[in-house]
């Protein structure tokens, strides 16, 4: 039933696109990507390769300066632009299902989706359970044998806070699986997936769990080794070689998209014109050599209804997290 529900609103927002035409808005001076992580993880990775891209393709009048805005996975940043950016047009946020896991969680008190415009996605970071090259565990069976006999008995880090989106997919791979008691399965949340990813290296927990992009340069070094990549399929390319959790009989697939809000209060022109520059990044050459370096797979989504989108995977979010007892 859970995964039915996740595949639902990842099939659904897949046959969602469109984009706006305006282009009255006349975009100049610097822009600041929010990026609410430290540096290292997905959101850090989003906005710094794409304000390169803007860059290079000549989309944006001056540089893009990537800020970093840590806490409460991604509640800080978000809590910043309510309260301060309303109004400011040269300001863009990195989110993903991380974001819509915080607010469905009630993890942003007092915020909802409603107050930021939402302008678009860059496709779909796939989630990952890995390991450090030395572990003994070998396949995400062997974890989840060792968790149905005792779910403390492998600890787990990620880039989210308890609840969060990193924390959710490795439960609901833990309730596929048939493990009990997923409550007292041991998760150690961080802001941004650089801190974990140090944290499962220094053999201070047992396992990561995030996303590809957050780990693909660790996993070419040798250091870091995938259990599992929670995807439909083998990804292709250089990350064809590690399997998937439904080829190991545990059906889960749990996609991070990465796209980006900005602030409440804008223009009409404003939006339309970031709608625009967003899906013109997407279109092109560059984003898509950009996508195939990091492990990204395509997932489209601008404009009215990418906002549909992200109400309708709050509250499906939210349904997921009552059934696996996350919340009443």
């Amino acid at each position: 039933m859970i995964r039915s529900t996740l595949i639902t609103f990842i099939a659904g927002g897949l046959l969602w696109g469109v984009a706006s035409t305006s282009q009255a808005f006349e975009q100049t001076g610097k822009i600041d990507c929010i990026a609410p992580a430290n540096p290292g993880g997905g959101w850090d990775f989003t906005c710094r390769s794409v304000g390169r891209v803007l860059a290079d393709l000549g989309l944006v009048d001056g540089n893009v300066q990537t800020i970093n805005m840590p806490g409460a996975s991604g509640g800080v940043g978000f809590s910043h632009v309510v309260q301060k950016r309303a109004g400011q047009e040269n300001v863009i946020v990195a989110a993903s299902t991380v974001t819509t896991t915080g607010l469905a969680r009630g993890q942003f008190p007092g915020m909802d989706a409603s107050m930021v415009n939402w302008i678009g996605t860059l496709g779909a970071d796939y989630g990952v359970i890995a390991v450090a090259a030395d572990s003994p565990y070998q396949s995400l069976p062997e974890v989840m044998k060792a968790l149905k006999k005792d779910p403390r008995a492998v600890s787990f880090t990620g880039g989210t806070a308890t609840g969060g989106w990193d924390h959710l997919k490795l439960l609901m791979a833990a309730d596929e699986a048939g493990v009990d008691d997923l409550a007292r399965i041991a998760y150690l949340g961080y802001n941004g997936g650089g801190e974990a990813v140090t944290q499962t290296l220094g053999g201070h927990v047992d396992a990561f769990t995030g996303d590809i992009s957050e780990v693909i340069s660790f996993i070419e070094s040798g250091d870091l080794r995938p259990l599992a990549i929670l995807s439909e399929e083998r990804l292709p390319g250089k990350l064809h070689e590690w399997p998937t959790a439904r080829e190991q009989g545990i059906d889960t697939i749990a996609p991070n998209w990465r796209g980006f809000y900005i602030p409440a209060d804008v223009s009409d022109d404003a939006y339309d014109w970031w709608v625009d520059t967003i899906d013109t990044l997407y279109s092109s050459d560059e984003w898509k050599g950009v996508m195939t370096q990091n492990g990204l797979m395509p997932f489209e989504m601008h404009g009215q209804a990418f906002t549909t989108f992200v109400n309708d995977q709050i509250a499906q979010i939210t349904d997921i997290s009552r059934q696996i007892g996350l919340s009443q």
